[in-house]
């Protein structure tokens, strides 16, 4: 059963249950705005229910509440230390910085390592269109998805988003898991004990599957089937392999109390296209009304906007994890 709750409650009720575990105002709010913004843009499987997991994992010390990112600057790159702690407070000291940085030197590479799950990635990349920056953004993920041909996971489902600022209205943005559907959809599955639909995943054995609890022991099939595994390969590369930071099969479960860190790896990439041409803006939208010329076609993120409007004073929540999480508080 799902209640209605106000997005202050929602946001309190976050910023309560953090704090109590022992994390830092800053970061508390950095965490809990990434979620209730989730939620308001249609994206549960990346909102509120993930805060239970990160609670059970700085009970256990899995995850550091109490880390405090460090951020160093070199030139046009910027990186990161999360140190063990959770990933939105990372995202948000590296992005201010990168922003500064790509006005500066014209682009910026910001590298994060030693991080948790990275969030819904297309929420840093919209805050740097809105400042006038194209941006790129991957992250990689525990092992979730196997190599083509493999059945055993060593790639996480590894998303990849862009914006763009346009000439007028809301930024251009594509956010999208290198899986078929993000795995988070498959653990709210299991937890309802429903079918995920055939072409989801495979089981262990290799054969397609539609129960969940099968899928989760098993890979999660690639987006493009071959050319999404090989797009894993390159964020697993472009993420951990640049940050120093796990790779896939080396990270542990986002969900599981126990275990060492995850201690994934995200990459962002800032580009003033002022410095390419003063006409980027009107340039791109002659190539958006363009698209919008043809009956039924939408710009990304446009879904993601209107989801957003529709929610902008309340949001809907599990009754029990409004219970959980008044409990944790």
């Amino acid at each position: 059963m799902t209640v209605q709750i106000a997005l202050h409650e929602a946001l309190s009720l976050a910023l309560t249950a953090l704090r109590r575990a022992g994390m830092s105002q800053a970061c508390a709010q950095s965490c809990a705005e990434a979620l209730v913004r989730a939620e308001q843009d249609g994206l549960p499987s990346h909102g509120l229910s993930r805060l239970p997991f990160y609670l059970d994992q700085i009970a256990t010390g899995k995850v550091d509440a109490q880390a405090i990112p460090s951020v160093r600057i070199n030139g046009a790159v910027v990186q990161v230390d999360a140190r063990r702690g959770l990933a939105f407070a990372a995202i948000d000291a590296g992005l201010d910085a990168a922003i500064q940085v790509s006005r500066n030197q014209g682009i910026c590479a910001l590298s994060i390592t030693r991080s948790h799950h990275f969030g819904v990635a297309g929420q840093p990349v919209e805050r740097a269109a809105r400042e006038g920056l194209l941006a790129l953004a991957f992250s990689n993920a525990p092992a979730a998805m196997a190599p083509w041909g493999g059945r055993t996971p060593l790639f996480g489902t590894n998303p990849i988003a862009f914006a763009s600022p346009r000439l007028h209205g809301e930024p251009l943005v594509i956010d999208l898991s290198l899986s078929k559907v993000a795995r988070g959809k498959v653990m709210l599955a299991k937890k309802a004990g429903a079918a995920i639909p055939e072409g989801w995943a495979i089981d262990r054995d290799g054969a397609p599957t539609t129960d969940a609890e099968a899928a989760l022991a098993g890979s999660m099939v690639p987006m493009g089937d071959a050319k999404g595994a090989a797009l894993a390969l390159m964020v697993e590369l472009l993420t951990a392999g640049l940050a120093g930071s796990h790779f896939g099969f080396q990270a542990s479960s986002f969900f599981e109390a126990e275990g060492d860190a995850p201690s994934v790896g995200h990459l962002l990439l800032l580009i003033d296209p002022s410095r390419f041409s003063s006409g980027y803006l009107a340039h791109a939208e002659a190539l958006f009304l363009a698209m919008l010329e043809q009956p039924g076609v939408r710009l990304p993120g446009e879904r993601r906007f209107a989801e957003r409007a529709e929610r902008s004073e309340y949001i809907h929540l599990p009754a029990a994890l409004i219970d959980d999480l008044r409990l944790r508080g």
